[in-house]
This record gives C-alpha cells, sequence and structure tokens, in this order.
C-alpha cells in the first residue's frame, strides 16, 4: 500500500470519507463532537439522521463539508411519497447528500419499475437542488444478480451513487461486492462502501477497487494513519536522497 500512499494527497483520502453519524442512540452531543471532527478533518461529508440536518448545517457552516441525511432508512420499507417528503424536508433543512434505501422486497420479487421509479422520484426532488443521490442497496439480502438490476436501475433512475448497504444489516461492503457493483455502474456513478471499512489499509484496498467514497465512524483513525505514514515515506525519500 506505500507506493498508492505515496501517490494520494490528503485530500484524495479525505474526500472520500461520509463521517457517519447514524447510530440511534447518538446524543446532541456526539453529534457536535462528530460535526467539529469532520470539519477538523476536512472530510467529503457528515452523514446524519434527519433530525440532526439543522445542527449539523449549523456547526459546518462555512466549511467545504457536505451536510448528508438518509432517506427511508434503514429497512427502505416506507412508500414513495413518504421517502420523496424526508427528501424534501432535508433539502429544505440544508442537506446536499441523500442516501435513500431502496424498496428491497420489490427488487427482490422482480418489480425492477417500481425501484427504478422510486429512486427517479428522489432524483427529480434533489438534482434540482444541487443535491447528490446514493443509492443503498442493502446487499446483504441481495443475490449478484439482484444486486447488479439494482446498480443498473439506480443509475437508470439518475443516482450519482450506488452503496452497499447501511451498515445496520448482518453484514456490509465486501471487496467481491464491491468489484460487482463497479463494473455493474458506468465510470461517472459513484460506488459508495459502507459497513467494516475502519482502518487505512481497508480505505486504500478499497480504493483500488474503484470506490469514491466510504461511510465510516474511524475517521480519526484512519486520516491521522495517513498523515503518519505519508511523512514517513517523505522522510524515507529524503534519507535515501541524501
Amino acid at each position: 500500500m506505500s507506493s498508492l500512499i505515496d501517490r494520494l494527497t490528503y485530500e484524495d483520502v479525505a474526500k472520500t470519507i461520509d463521517h457517519s453519524l447514524l447510530r440511534p442512540e447518538l446524543d446532541d452531543q456526539f453529534i457536535e463532537g462528530g460535526c467539529r471532527l469532520a470539519a477538523k478533518y476536512e472530510v467529503a461529508s457528515v452523514c446524519c439522521k434527519p433530525a440532526d440536518v439543522p445542527r449539523a448545517v449549523e456547526l459546518l457552516k462555512g466549511t467545504r463539508v457536505a451536510v448528508g441525511t438518509v432517506i427511508g432508512f434503514p429497512h427502505g420499507g416506507t412508500t414513495t411519497e413518504v421517502k420523496v417528503f424526508e427528501a424534501e424536508q432535508a433539502l429544505r433543512l440544508g442537506a446536499t447528500e441523500l442516501d435513500m434505501v431502496i424498496n428491497i422486497g420489490a427488487l427482490r420479487s422482480g418489480r425492477d419499475a417500481y425501484v427504478r421509479d422510486e429512486i427517479a422520484a428522489i432524483v427529480a426532488v434533489a438534482h434540482p437542488a444541487g443535491a447528490i443521490v446514493k443509492v443503498i442497496l442493502e446487499n446483504a439480502y441481495l443475490d449478484d444478480d439482484q444486486k447488479v438490476r439494482g446498480c443498473k436501475l439506480a443509475e437508470a433512475a439518475g443516482a450519482d451513487f450506488v452503496k452497499t448497504s447501511t451498515g445496520f444489516a448482518p453484514t456490509g461492503a465486501t471487496h467481491e461486492d464491491l468489484a460487482l457493483m463497479r463494473r455493474s455502474v458506468s465510470p461517472h456513478i459513484g460506488v459508495k462502501a459502507a459497513g467494516g471499512v475502519r482502518t487505512l489499509d481497508a480505505l486504500l484496498a478499497v480504493m483500488e477497487l474503484g470506490v469514491t467514497r466510504i461511510g465510516a465512524t474511524a475517521t480519526a483513525t484512519i486520516l491521522d494513519d495517513f498523515r503518519t505514514r505519508k511523512a514517513q515515506g517523505a522522510e524515507a525519500r529524503t534519507a535515501t536522497a541524501g
């Protein structure tokens, strides 16, 4: 991984991270601390619960950290109308990234038009507001054919990213799933890994598979490690040159 670290800048790595603040027990103090950590490390975004969006927007005002939230989370079973309302409200409150859960049962049942149209309904609200949409497939409940179909439906609906999981299912991101998802969408569609990326080496490994975002709670550990190893590499090159 050292050669990859040499090629990457701090910003390259930090801007792959959506700092996750989604656990149900997180209180106001934890949310505030998480937003301040995200600002300190200059990550891509904070991904918080819908009720926490106003606080996150206020705390991150003036930074380059986006505020994201979740739609239909974590099971994806609410109606399209409810998901659209959630999206509209989140956008009014200042969110600029929406991570939506598909109707998993509909995809498993072969109701592809329903899945595509529901994603498209969220995209139709988000894009005019300048927001992006990440589509959570929840791969733990899908076979490979369903994962591929989900990716293609998300792209057909105009989504910006496909995402492995919520982090609340039995399993999260696997290398096999990430490679499959990357092959199943066009290069301009991002792939987000969620669940299980807790170290710098794990992040670098999924980046090599074509992942462009991860959901992380170990943000400080990952980025502190990158800074340390980057500095060590620079010192080693200086010593060799000397």
